[in-house]
C-alpha cells in the first residue's frame, strides 16, 4: 500500500530498516546471481538501513544533476564529477552506515541500475511497499 503525504518518512526518528532476510540472501551471495530479478532482493538486502538509502539516493539525485549540467554546459570534466559524487556517497554509506561491502564490486552494472531503482522507488515514496512486497517487514534495528 502506498501511503501519500508522509513526508521525511526515510530520515525521520521513527525510520524503518528492513531485516536482511529477503529471499534467503544468504544463500545468494554464496551462489552468481543470474539476473537482476534475482538481484534485486539481494541489493535491499546490502541496504537495510534508512540512513544507507538514503545516503544513495542523494549521491545519485547530484550525480544525475551534475551529468545534466556537464550536458548544459559542455563540461566533460563534470561525468567524472558526477561518478564520484555518486560512488563516493554510496561507498561511504557502506562503510560509516550499512557496514558492508558494496555490491558495486561484485555486480557493477546491476549494481548501477538497483541504485537508480531504489533511487526511484524513494521519491515516488514506494520504498516501504517495496520492502514489504519482497518480505522485508520494514521494522527498527536495534544497534
Amino acid at each position: 500500500m502506498h501511503r501519500a503525504g508522509k513526508p521525511g518518512r526515510l530520515y525521520s526518528s521513527r525510520a524503518l530498516e528492513a531485516r536482511a532476510d529477503f529471499a534467503s540472501l544468504s544463500n545468494m551471495e554464496s551462489r552468481p546471481i543470474t539476473s537482476y530479478r534475482a538481484f534485486w532482493p539481494y541489493y535491499l538486502g546490502e541496504h537495510t538501513r534508512p540512513a544507507t538509502r538514503m545516503v544513495h539516493c542523494f549521491g545519485t539525485s547530484v550525480a544525475i544533476i551534475i551529468v545534466v549540467l556537464a550536458g548544459l554546459f559542455g563540461e566533460p570534466w563534470l561525468l567524472l564529477a558526477a561518478l564520484l559524487c555518486g560512488y563516493g556517497f554510496a561507498w561511504l554509506s557502506h562503510v560509516l552506515i550499512e557496514r558492508n561491502r558494496p555490491a558495486t564490486f561484485k555486480y557493477p552494472l546491476w549494481s548501477l541500475i538497483g541504485d537508480f531503482h531504489m533511487c526511484g522507488l524513494i521519491w515516488l515514496d514506494r520504498m516501504d511497499d517495496e520492502l514489504q512486497r519482497l518480505g522485508g517487514n520494514p521494522v527498527g534495528r536495534r544497534p
